[in-house]
């Protein structure tokens, strides 16, 4: 028996693990994997001797965010990595916009692909300077924010008040064609900002695109020295030295309820796991409501509800050993540990739009990782460990290239599209095919195989565009990790504030617990679900 049982040994279960052990409370986490970390994890799949990242590898919001900065895991063994420079987007012309450490140094590069362009980068870099740390706060604390609010109104004010706020709430494109003359900085912005699901013309997406430059100029984006898994290791061993447990291989089939309490829960073996004050959930909402919690303990609202949540969109992803670093033709791209690859802003929105219909892109937008180039452990000296990943639709209707993929992603449709990717490469590094030693396709079905909250290879448990943000995370409410089931609560990124590795979900969602467990906690619950009732009948 455990004061708290934590569903999913994903970052986020593991930081409200942690936050509720440094409270004192005795924690049991269970995870149906054979290996805790969900899509922070590493292994050695692609070729014997290369670290190669399953899924999340470059992690800015993992040292920006408040809440990983005080799990202080560089004491439980991790070591950040950078590469030379942070971000490069190479131009089919052989020029390359690149997002360095030192702000002037980014200013200086993106003056020579565009006159003034410098000062601009500079001007919102200042914007940061102002109501970055306020607005980290914001974006990260429980919703609404009230505490948090004012500081940030205050500094949004001194950095230029509804003009800023106008300019963050445009989309990229609007960004980037009023602020900059040439095609870099507009390019780092949007591509940033595609990180997400949101698009060039998507409202709001130049809040993406600059906090993600802004949090690349200021602290970089590091990796963990040999690889993603010692992220989940350092926090499995914080935990542990708090006195919490983590249990591999033992999938949980349901929350047990009794009088719309969450009592504990039973495993796909039938074994109860009690839990005294709460049950936290780190999985999507979609497999916690009418999944682990069934319809006749849920309002009917949120049936119907749910029935509207929208996923983000699939990954498709490619990881490469290679016999040398790749032989760009832009040598800058070579010193980044994160290169996007699209001859433009143009061609960003018809990748975009390619999603929005349906259609698998004919010529995708691709995020790459050059490892070994952020973290020399990743392979042997004068390799190269590699990754690049594009998106695809949830729901296939056609194919907007020529191979007829068609979403059923067998070995025909997998090779097709890596040779997409592959082609993506070769025109801005020619001679990259050569290098090749071995490679590992990882298509849309095989995300939710080793993790199941990646339905589908969608990998921010849920759309991260304005209509499921918020107070509309993961449905209509209040936009908190509690549940209409007492002592239950949503830890994953389908809970505010979303997707990204910066623990949020799951800080909030033990924030919440140790909230309902301390005097007046009885009263919370029942009050919260009346206001988001009232909100959203």
């Amino acid at each position: 028996m455990a004061d708290a049982v934590v569903v999913g040994a994903g970052h986020n279960g593991l930081v409200a693990a942690n936050m509720l052990a440094d409270a004192g409370w005795d924690v049991e986490v269970l995870e149906a994997q054979p290996e805790p970390g969900g899509a922070v994890r590493s292994d050695r799949g692609v070729h014997p001797d290369f670290v190669s990242d399953l899924c999340s590898a470059f992690y800015p919001l993992g040292v920006a965010s408040p809440v990983m900065r005080a799990m202080e895991l560089e004491r439980h063994g991790v070591r950040w990595r950078h590469a030379p420079a942070v971000l490069a987007h190479p131009l089919p012309d052989g020029r390359c916009a690149v997002l360095e450490r030192d702000r002037d140094a980014t200013a200086g590069g993106l003056d020579a692909l565009g006159a003034g362009d410098g000062e601009a980068w500079l001007r919102l870099c200042r914007i940061w300077d102002e109501m970055g740390e306020d607005f980290l706060r914001v974006l990260f604390t429980p919703f609404p924010p009230v505490r948090a609010a004012l500081p940030l109104a205050v500094s949004a004010r001194r950095a230029g008040g509804l003009r800023v706020l106008r300019s963050l709430l445009a989309p990229v494109r609007s960004l980037g064609e009023q602020e900059f003359t040439g095609p870099g900085g507009p390019l780092l912005l949007a591509g940033s900002a595609l990180h997400t699901d949101v698009f060039p013309e998507t409202t709001a997406g130049s809040v993406f695109g600059w906090l993600l430059a802004m949090i690349g100029q200021r602290d970089g984006w590091p990796v963990p020295e040999g690889g993603a898994g010692e992220l989940t290791a350092a926090l499995v061993r914080r935990l542990e030295s708090r006195g919490g447990r983590v249990r591999c291989g033992t999938p949980v089939a349901s929350v047990v309820i009794r009088d719309g309490r969450a009592l504990g829960v039973r495993t796909a073996d039938g074994e109860p796991v009690r839990a005294t004050r709460a049950v936290l959930a780190d999985v999507s909402a979609p497999a916690l409501y009418g999944g682990l919690v069934g319809w006749a303990d849920l309002p009917a609202s949120l049936r119907a509800d749910m029935r509207r949540f929208e996923w983000d969109s699939a990954t498709f992803k490619v990881d490469w050993a290679l016999s040398r670093p790749i032989p760009w033709a832009s040598p800058d791209a070579g010193r980044a540990g994160t290169v996007h690859l699209s001859p433009g802003v143009d061609a960003l929105t018809g990748y975009s739009a390619h999603l929005a219909t349906g259609r698998v892109p004919s010529e995708p937008f691709a995020l790459l990782g050059q490892m070994t180039t952020a973290d020399p452990t990743r392979s042997p000296a004068g390799s190269e460990s590699v990754w690049a990943y594009t998106h695809v639709p949830y729901r296939v209707k056609a194919d907007a290239g020529n191979d007829g993929i068609t979403g059923a992603w067998d070995e025909r449709e997998q090779a097709a599209m890596a040779r997409r990717l592959e082609d993506a490469v070769e025109r801005l590094a020619p001679g990259f095919r050569e290098a090749i030693l071995d490679r590992r396709v990882t298509a849309p079905p095989a995300f939710e195989e080793h993790d199941a909250n990646l339905r589908g290879g969608a990998l921010n448990g849920g759309t991260a565009m304005v209509h499921q943000q918020f107070v509309f995370r993961p449905v209509p409410g209040l936009g908190r990790a509690e549940t209409p089931v007492a002592g239950l609560y949503l830890a994953s990124a389908s809970a505010h504030p979303g997707g990204g590795v910066h623990g949020a979900c799951g800080a909030n969602a033990a924030r919440a617990a140790l909230a309902h467990a301390g005097p007046g906690g009885r009263l919370l619950t029942p009050a919260l679900n009346a206001l988001s009732r009232l909100l959203a009948p």
